[in-house]
């Protein structure tokens, strides 16, 4: 069985007790259960699942698995299929849209990454759809994974749908290589962009003649960083003119966009190899950019957790601050809430550090917000976190072996000023209460050493200062009250 036999399948449901509708096809099981938990995160829809798809080579049908079901339950009647809950694209220009362009990197994926290239630029580039065509069964296995289920949720024969998605393609592909033989695709190095963008803002196909110039002036690019360097220089020299400036920014965005949501375009421009962490903490910087740099000018602390920016991401975190590109920097914040949302460890063995990076990233995303995110998603995103460090064993590994009771203490109360959320802060109080409340603290208090019964008191009421910094309720009866210093002295 060859490696397309297998495939897996996102439906979703728009409302509860509405009937599936595919999303999107993939070869690749963590992209397609990484969009189904996204879309039901985001509240998108009311429940999503993942089918693993298998192909018979014998009988040629498709032997169905549920691999994962989010949200509402099954109805408990069958539902006939709703043809017109997503209408087909039926023109080249369909194929242009946010929606299209996000199915064909998903569909393409391995295709694009292996030729370092964005929907967008494969939508734009002669050259590209050339390549594509003689891959040989790159484009006729992509227009399968989105005709199978396309037509077993529309209630069509899979033939069919292939029939439409085949002709549609070779449409566009004869609308590109055309115009491209007839000279129609603007050479924005050649005539410069503000002049390019100024002719072509009146014409009615604007969008994809000026994306054709942006597509072949970054085509030479060798690196995802150098793309977005060509990008950054047409943007320098956009036009002044209000509709001609417009038509630039939202023709720019698509690629720009397309390259910063790839795990290797982000990869290329923040760093490679970071961690969940290290990397949200570096595309914190690159989207918040004044903010983080005036906290870390007096907060030791997100200094000491916030990567540097490469020259170019220095260049383009500019940009992101202004309002030109307030949809990509829009869309950069959302996939951080996304990443903040999810089950994936920040610091991956390493709990204390993981507690800093949270910290400067709260402080950092709290100062930026309002421009970047609304406050109310931020302090949502952050209980949420909050929630897995106060879990059993998160708890053990960040106190460790070897810590006396006191110290154990401070780092709980470390934890606890660093959570947010009334019924997280009051589950961390129990752990400190567990400690302060256990023979093993009120031994190791009682015995003085060489220390004065008024100098560990002493440090008993520091301690409890500490605790009333946490937040903790007054009337929480998980609040630290040293009743055992008190007997010792």
């Amino acid at each position: 069985m060859d490696g397309f036999s297998v495939h897996y399948e996102v439906f979703v449901r728009k409302t509860p007790g509405a009937s599936w509708s595919l999303d999107m096809a993939s070869e690749n099981r963590s992209a397609a259960i990484q969009a189904a938990e996204d879309l039901y995160n985001e509240g998108r829809v009311a429940a999503a699942k993942v089918t693993k798809e298998t192909l018979d080579e014998d009988t040629r049908e498709f032997q169905s698995v549920t691999i994962l079901k989010l949200g509402a339950a099954e109805v408990t009647r069958k539902s006939k299929p709703q043809p017109d809950a997503q209408p087909l694209c039926v023109t080249p220009q369909d194929l242009y849209t946010l929606h299209a362009r996000e199915r064909i990197g998903r569909l393409l994926e391995g295709w694009l990454d292996r030729n370092s290239a964005t929907p967008f630029e494969l939508l734009h580039r002669p050259d590209l759809v050339e390549k594509l065509e003689a891959s040989g069964t790159d484009l006729q296995h992509a227009i399968q994974k989105i005709a199978v289920p396309e037509a077993h949720a529309r209630g069509m024969s899979v033939h069919e749908l292939m029939r439409v998605f085949q002709s549609l393609v070779e449409r566009a592909v004869d609308r590109l290589m055309k115009d491209h033989k007839k000279g129609s695709l603007p050479d924005v190095d050649k005539e410069g962009f503000a002049a390019a963008a100024e002719r072509v803002a009146k014409e009615p196909e604007r969008a994809y003649l000026l994306g054709a110039g942006v597509a072949a002036s970054i085509a030479p690019a060798a690196t995802w960083s150098e793309k977005v360097l060509r990008l950054l220089d047409l943007a320098d020299a956009a036009p002044r003119g209000q509709a001609a400036r417009a038509l630039a920014f939202s023709t720019l965005e698509q690629p720009l966009a397309e390259i910063l949501e790839s795990k290797p375009g982000i990869g290329d421009l923040l760093g490679k190899g970071l961690d969940l962490g290290s990397s949200l903490a570096a595309l914190t910087r690159l989207t918040a950019f004044d903010a983080v740099e005036s906290l870390i000018r007096v907060e030791p602390s997100v200094a000491k957790v916030m990567p540097q920016l490469s020259p170019t991401a220095q260049r383009l975190a500019k940009w992101l601050a202004a309002e030109d590109f307030a949809d990509v920097r829009t869309a950069l914040g959302k996939r951080i809430l996304r990443e903040l949302n999810g089950p994936r460890r920040l610091k991956p063995g390493d709990a204390e550090a993981e507690i800093d990076v949270l910290r400067a990233l709260a402080m950092s995303l709290t100062a930026a917000s309002g421009k970047l995110l609304p406050i109310e998603d931020v302090q949502q995103a952050f209980s949420h976190r909050s929630r897995m460090l106060i879990t059993g064993d998160f708890v053990e590994a960040y106190l460790g072996q070897g810590r006396t009771s006191q110290q154990e203490v401070e780092a709980l109360i470390w934890l606890t000023e660093n959570v947010i959320g009334g019924a997280n802060k009051r589950q961390a109080g129990r752990w400190l209460r567990a400690v302060v409340a256990s023979l093993r603290f009120e031994k190791e208090t009682l015995k003085l050493g060489d220390e004065s019964a008024a100098t560990r008191l002493a440090q008993l009421a520091a301690l409890q200062r500490s605790v009333g910094r946490c937040g903790l309720a007054p009337e929480d009866p998980n609040r630290f009250k040293p009743s055992s210093a008190t007997s010792a002295d």
